[in-house]
Parts: structure tokens; sequence; C-alpha cells
């Protein structure tokens, strides 16, 4: 991910690249933080436990962000950058 790109690799062999300006917690996350994931839902969901992060897959698909509020990702930045 350091090119700033979110690569999912389907079972089926498709891969998927979305900017990791759609997911902001992702795109300000540390190494570690990162590959700290884990699918859900019988692999509907992946899933960023130390980032409070969850992004379906059929939102990926469909070519949907986070729907995040900008206040909700100041207050979760915030004390990241203090």
């Amino acid at each position: 991910m350091k090119d700033e790109k979110l690569v999912i690799k389907m079972i089926d062999g498709r891969s998927l690249s979305v900017p990791l300006s759609w997911y902001p917690r992702l795109l300000y996350a540390s190494s570690q933080e990162l590959q700290n994931w884990q699918i859900l839902g019988d692999g509907y969901v992946i899933e960023w436990v130390d980032l409070d992060e969850h992004i379906g897959i059929e939102g990926l698909l469909a070519g949907k962000c986070s729907g995040e509020s900008s206040k909700s990702f100041e207050l979760w930045l915030a004390p990241r950058v203090s």
C-alpha cells in the first residue's frame, strides 16, 4: 500500500485497486496497523481492527468510497497528529 492504493485480490482471479484517499483511516495508518486486518462475514467485509475500519466488498465493487463524515474522521485523527 506504499503507493497509496488498496489492492484487493479476489479468489476468482480478479484484482480491484482503489485509492487510499477513499478510506482516509487507511491513508493515515501505520504499516503495522495496515497489516492487522481480517476478513469477516464469509468474505464480504475487510476489517482493520486497530483502525476501526470496515470496508464491504460490494461497496468496493460498486466504486463507493468511505461514508464517514469529516467530523467523525477529524475526531479519529486528532489524537494521532497531536
